[in-house]
């Protein structure tokens, strides 16, 4: 399926050629028909082989109803644009046109009605010429008759070839569909319609519709029940779950995941500076916003409620009062804070050569991981040059660089003979890493990682007096491998709490807590004497058996019940679950 948004001033003749073209009055309402003019957003469509069907939605000109007319606009990749031969170019066309270029539509056709009631060629040069300074840029233009049927076949063959050269839309993208419509089905329940520009909806899908969590139960595209849309397409939506209240145009549904925001930086494209409360058109939503100029072409929207925004999204800033508009590129959904003095002239700095791509995001943001790039929507797939790797996190190769010669000098300045190297949540924090593990990839030769700590070369020997005091250590626990010293035998061995971690983190003790220390493997010899143990065993049992005291057993005891060699009952008994504790 294509979709196609009609466009122009009103009473031009949009509905007619669309009923003309399919068959179908996208008039619904008895007001339209007895006012002639259309008031709601209105659907019909038609096929054209070889394509397929294309569905069209068809806009109000009036100028009392240019939110409606963006609402159906804004979430359509094409445009048939509308004049009619025997009037003047009006202002609603140029309206509807600004509204065009300000959400960068790119694909369009110009078609002049009411070619059977004057020389349709001083229009058709005059709104080609408007068109030309648009996003839209030289259009095709067909001469056509809604009422006499003549020039419908160019025009046909012209639609054919507007759809022909549309992109095509990814089937597996996250599923976005702005809501042009409500209502209730009697027997079926509630029912919205709207555009569903990319990805791929199903039966029993689970959606989310302004933050609830929503199933479809029911889809239909063009009248016809279906199983699965994918987009391009026109959907109706029945749903299932506890729906939001106000949901009506403008809502939102969403894959699950899907963030929303309710502040945003953007590039504006037009005239003078927005007013300070705009209102923000977006698929089919409108909201007012606080725009906050960050320079003559960059701003700072926060929204009145939060929507589901994404790098490169189109929109339009519109100022009800003066009807002027501009053109809205976003270019950051998750803006950093805006605290200090000249913090908007150096964020515009920042946004000034941001063009969404994989590259500007790393350099703006410094360190960023795949996960926050595709919440934004940027594809992170494909890693340009200059980018480094570094696991799920991508760094500029000058940034990666920087952060490893930072680590090399943060590791000689607080490295000393007894406490080698720094811990990876110290290194973490000195070099404001957005998460500890990045220190794992960023450790290179002559760094290395051992127990937790970023260390420098080889193995250290220990120093002399340590050793010496190891070596007194062994001789106390030469006889009794369970008898631990006390803290004041301790420090007679020269023994301190600096030394006693430096014995550990050279696997020379174990610390069963900041007072109880036993040579290295003490832990599982005491696995092996209390299998020999009847299972399960108490507290006293095994402190008999390993001829030490209950000091002493209780701390072994908790060492292996975390290391998981032993468990604990609820009785305060205990077994020997595995053979050793490493």
């Amino acid at each position: 399926m294509h979709v196609i948004a009609t466009a122009g001033h009103v009473d031009h003749g949009k509905s007619t050629l669309v009923r003309a073209l399919t068959g179908r009055d996208p008039d619904r309402l008895a007001e339209e028909h007895r006012r002639g003019l259309s008031i709601e957003l209105g659907y019909a469509w038609t096929a054209l082989p070889p394509v397929g069907d294309v569905a069209f939605v068809d806009v109000p000109g009036h100028e009392r109803f240019v939110s409606t007319m963006l609402s159906g606009v804004g979430p359509v990749p094409a445009v048939l644009f509308v004049v009619a031969a025997d009037d003047p170019w009006m202002p609603q066309a140029s309206e509807h046109l600004a509204a065009i270029d300000g959400l960068g539509v790119r694909h369009g056709l110009l078609a002049v009605t009411r070619a059977d009631l004057t020389d349709p060629e001083p229009a058709r040069k005059q709104a080609l010429e408007e068109i030309r300074r648009t996003s839209l840029g030289d259009v095709p233009s067909v001469v056509v008759s809604g009422r006499t049927g003549a020039g419908l076949d160019d025009l046909r063959r012209a639609l054919i070839d507007l759809v022909t050269a549309l992109p095509d839309p990814d089937p597996d993208a996250d599923v976005r569909i702005w809501v042009d419509r409500s209502f209730h089905i009697r027997g079926a329940g509630t029912v919205v319609t709207g555009t569903l520009p990319e990805g791929t909806v199903s039966v029993g899908d689970a959606l989310l519709l302004d933050g609830s969590e929503v199933r479809v139960r029911g889809i239909e595209c063009l009248g016809v029940t279906v199983t699965e849309a994918r987009g391009v397409s026109r959907v109706a939506l029945n749903l299932a779950g506890r729906l939001p209240t106000g949901l009506g145009r403008g809502s939102v549904l969403l894959s699950p995941g899907w963030p929303r925001t309710d502040s945003v930086d953007v590039r504006l494209t037009g005239g003078s500076r927005p007013p300070q409360r705009p209102v923000l058109h977006v698929g089919a939503a409108s909201l007012a916003v606080h725009a906050r100029p960050l320079d003559d072409t960059t701003a700072r929207l926060t929204l009145e409620s939060p929507l589901p925004l994404r790098v490169g999204d189109r929109a339009l800033l519109r100022d009800p009062g003066s009807r002027e508009t501009w053109g809205v590129t976003v270019l950051d959904p998750e803006p950093p804070p805006l605290r200090r003095r000249g913090a908007a002239a150096r964020r515009a700095r920042e946004l000034a050569a941001a063009d969404g791509s994989v590259y500007d995001e790393v350099r703006r943001r410094g360190i960023v991981s795949r996960s926050a790039l595709r919440r934004i929507g940027v594809d992170p797939v494909d890693v340009p040059a200059g980018v480094e790797v570094l696991g799920e996190w991508l760094a500029l190769d000058e940034h990666a660089r920087a952060l490893r010669e930072q680590l090399r000098e943060l590791v000689r300045s607080r490295s000393t003979e007894l406490d080698p190297g720094v811990p990876t949540a110290a290194v973490a924090r000195a070099l404001d890493l957005p998460h500890p593990g990045l220190v794992d990839v960023l450790v290179q030769p002559p760094l290395r990682l051992v127990d937790g700590r970023v260390v420098e070369g080889e193995r250290r020997t220990l120093p002399a007096p340590l050793l010496t005091a190891l070596d007194s250590l062994r001789t106390h626990l030469a006889d009794d491998p369970f008898a631990a010293p006390g803290a004041d035998r301790l420090r007679e061995l020269g023994l301190d709490r600096r030394g006693l971690a430096a014995l550990a983190r050279a696997h020379e003790v174990v610390r069963l807590d900041d007072t109880v220390v036993l040579l290295a493997g003490s832990d599982d010899r005491a696995v092996e004497v209390l299998r020999g143990l009847p299972q399960p065993f108490t507290t006293s049992e095994a402190r008999t058996a390993l001829g030490t005291s209950r000091r002493v057993a209780l701390a072994l005891l908790g060492h292996l019940d975390r290391r998981g060699a032993t468990t604990r009952l609820p009785d305060d008994r205990r077994r020997v679950t595995r053979p050793g504790p490493g």
